[in-house]
């Protein structure tokens, strides 16, 4: 197998096969990320990719492989039967996988019809990871995110209606302390409209190689301190609706450790952040820039 440069993937796809579909991200204009920064994206050659399956199937015994992940960052950007032709080449070399996923950028998702998606599901693409990142259009528009908190909504329901999976993430921190406010409740008001099966929550880090640590170095960007991040996360909890998300903000950047289930555990997720900030106890994570 062939991997080129820095390779990615969500915490749930650890034992996942990953093959690279493309290399980079399409548009990679993102202000606080980092990744893929050392490639320019293209979509790889087929034939490499099937390769790469071929040899992936020598080294590891085919019953073992259930799960797919198909790299790097917007998989989905490869047109409908290319994508079609790589999952079911997939299926026949690891006839035991019964998932495969990818990273989605919301444009590419917003692309594709509704027919096309429920073709891929029948196919095997069970799961799609899509970075809200934010719903609030002030924020989404300083980072460069290239949607807007609409097009987010409708990206997340287009899946989800096609019967696929979804799981979104929210970078907490994101907009910083001139809209910390608006970040939550919108960010909340996004996820109750989509409803994803999965929501993440991190929080923000500045990384050299972006343009954020650029904006926060220089003091164009304000960071929120540790207890206003539980302020908003408080904000979020009170006004989401999204019954049966599974909530996850127990990443290693978060500096409260959080789990549960919406809207089933809102009161109990509440209480412990609640708690947390009245008695200052938090998780200590020193590369988080502030």
């Amino acid at each position: 197998m062939r991997y080129e440069g820095a390779v990615f993937r969500p915490p749930s796809e650890a034992d996942s096969l990953i093959i690279q579909l493309t290399i980079g991200c399409a548009r990679n204009d993102c202000t606080f990320c980092y990744m893929y920064k050392d490639k320019k994206f293209r979509i790889r050659n087929l034939d490499e990719v099937i390769e790469d399956l071929e040899v992936a199937k020598k080294y590891y015994p085919k019953e073992l492989i259930k799960r797919i992940f198909l790299a790097d960052g917007d998989a989905l950007i490869v047109h409908t039967k290319d994508l079609l032709y790589v999952i079911n080449k997939a299926k026949e070399i690891f006839p035991n996988i019964d998932r495969v996923s990818v990273y989605a950028a919301p444009k590419d998702v917003l692309n594709k019809s509704p027919e096309d998606l429920i073709k891929l599901r029948e196919a095997g693409l069970k799961m799609v990871y899509v970075g809200l990142e934010s719903g609030d259009d002030q924020v989404l528009k300083d980072v460069k995110k290239g949607v807007t908190a609409a097009e987010m909504i409708e990206a997340g329901q287009k899946i989800r209606a096609a019967g696929i999976e979804l799981s979104m993430m929210i970078i907490s921190g994101l907009g910083g302390k001139p809209r910390l406010v608006e970040h939550a409740i919108n960010s909340a008001k996004a996820i109750s409209a989509i409803k994803p099966e999965y929501l993440g929550f991190l929080t923000l880090r500045f990384f050299k190689n972006t343009e954020l640590y650029k904006d926060y170095s220089e003091g164009r960007f304000v960071p929120i301190t540790v207890p206003e991040i539980m302020d908003e996360m408080l904000l979020f909890l009170n006004n989401v609706d999204s019954d049966n998300t599974v909530f996850r903000a127990n990443h290693a950047s978060n500096f409260l450790s959080l789990k549960g289930t919406l809207n089933r555990d809102k009161e109990k997720l509440i209480k412990v952040v609640e708690n947390a900030k009245e008695t200052n106890n938090y998780r200590k994570y020193v590369e988080t820039g502030f």
